[in-house]
């Protein structure tokens, strides 16, 4: 049915003349046989990291158009996942010891094990990282063959040493987890993101927000992000939206539920100066809120998994990049999107909560994200609704976060800013 694939011989790091010696002992197979029916993808991770592995899952369906896929995910991926023509199947990731993402039930390991070694897999691939904590784990799964990237302190087997590709220290992380196809002999057609919605996912958000169709031009706010040292700070998003409701936009709150305290507490800032809102936050499923943002003139938010969507659906965004790896994590298109980041010396971290006083996220100002969505704003091709008349008009409260040396034309109003 499918072609044999071939792996590289050559590795990218140099080995040592014991090494190579060895290797030469080793029971080494370099071919993926043919037929692949039944392949296993380990990507435990959440959905942002999900929404960037689609290009890779999408490259090995074109591979074996009429293999069963199975992704071994996280709970939080599953409701993306069901959307995914590249993926046949849904496993819960059990969690395994040293991985953060799931805490692992030992009591349940035995039996997880168990199914998948009779599941008949002709293939695993391991497209969760460099492979330290997870290349054991895919090779208890009892695939026929296994694939995967490796660390310089990874362990691979064996037999499938020719299918394990060094794991890419820089670049985005679609482009990382592509290195993989290429390795294996699977080059991609398309590099695209995706975020599948349907006709009814539109009367969903209406639904949620009935006033949605009298709303002539709408910008999202997201302040939220799993961890707080990714978030840029509620006061600066609050001034963001006070300008964008002078400039004439209607500012709608986004968030999941368990972030409904942060939102609420935007709210309530943006509320001080006047500057009604729409909070959205938890009050929107995943599809709705995708049928929200494909509507949206613009989405200001965190690094976090909804510049990932943003991308998939082409809107037009400003990310405030805090703590995080801005090259690997943020969208590649700089025409589309406005990625800002100030430098630190920590970064990137994966500390829940920066120690340091949060230095990335204080050095970045209201200013520099007011001009990045003034120049998207700008964009003819971006001006999809009516436009803002810039000129003089009543003197308003200027908001006090609001720290730039001159009247943006984003802010119409008179008045300091």
């Amino acid at each position: 049915m499918t072609a044999a694939i071939t792996s590289p011989i050559e590795r990218s790091m140099e080995v040592s003349t014991d090494a190579a010696a060895a290797a030469v002992d080793a029971v080494i197979e370099p071919v993926i046989e043919a037929p692949i029916l039944r392949v296993l993808v380990l990507r435990a991770l959440v959905l942002g990291d999900l929404i960037c592995a689609v290009p890779a899952l999408r490259t090995l369906r074109e591979a074996w158009p009429h293999a069963h896929i199975a992704l071994i995910g996280l709970p939080a991926a599953r409701e993306y996942a069901s959307r995914l023509d590249c993926i046949d199947e849904w496993i819960p990731f059990p969690g395994w010891p040293g991985l953060p993402e799931h805490p692992p039930d030992l009591r349940e390991l035995p039996a997880f094990l168990a199914a998948m070694q009779g599941g008949n897999w002709d293939l695993a691939i391991q497209l969760h990282g460099s492979g330290e904590r997870t290349n054991p784990f895919l090779a208890l799964l009892g695939a026929r063959c296994n694939a995967g990237f490796h660390g310089p302190q990874a362990w691979v087997p064996a037999r499938d040493a020719a299918r394990f590709f060094p794991w890419p220290e820089v670049g985005h992380e679609t482009q990382r987890l592509l290195s993989l196809c290429r390795h294996l002999g699977l080059p991609p057609t398309s590099e695209h993101l995706s975020f599948p919605l349907r006709d009814d996912d539109e009367q969903h958000l209406r639904q949620a927000w009935p006033g949605r169709d009298e709303v002539a031009s709408y910008v999202c706010l997201h302040a939220g992000a799993q961890l707080p040292s990714r978030r840029w700070p509620v006061a600066r998003f609050a001034a963001v939206g006070w300008a964008l409701h002078e400039a004439g936009h209607t500012v709608v709150l986004t968030g999941t539920a368990d972030e409904g305290p942060l939102v609420a507490t935007l709210a309530s800032r943006l509320a001080a100066f006047h500057v009604p809102c729409v909070n959205l936050a938890g009050q929107t499923s995943l599809w709705a809120f995708g049928a929200l943002l494909r509507g949206a003139r613009l989405l200001v938010c965190n690094d976090t998994g909804v510049s990932h969507v943003a991308a998939a659906l082409r809107v037009p965004s400003v990310v405030t990049s805090c703590g995080g790896d801005a090259e690997r994590w943020t969208p590649v298109d700089h025409v589309l999107h406005r990625v800002l980041s100030k430098p630190a010396p920590c970064r990137p971290c994966a500390l829940s909560d920066c120690p340091y006083g949060h230095p990335c996220a204080e050095a970045l100002t209201v200013a520099e994200v007011l001009v990045a969505i003034e120049d998207l704003l700008r964009q003819p091709r971006l001006a999809t609704g009516p436009t803002i008349k810039e000129g003089h008009h009543a003197p308003t409260l200027a908001h006090p976060d609001v720290a730039c040396p001159r009247q943006l034309p984003l802010q119409p109003h008179a008045g300091s800013a």
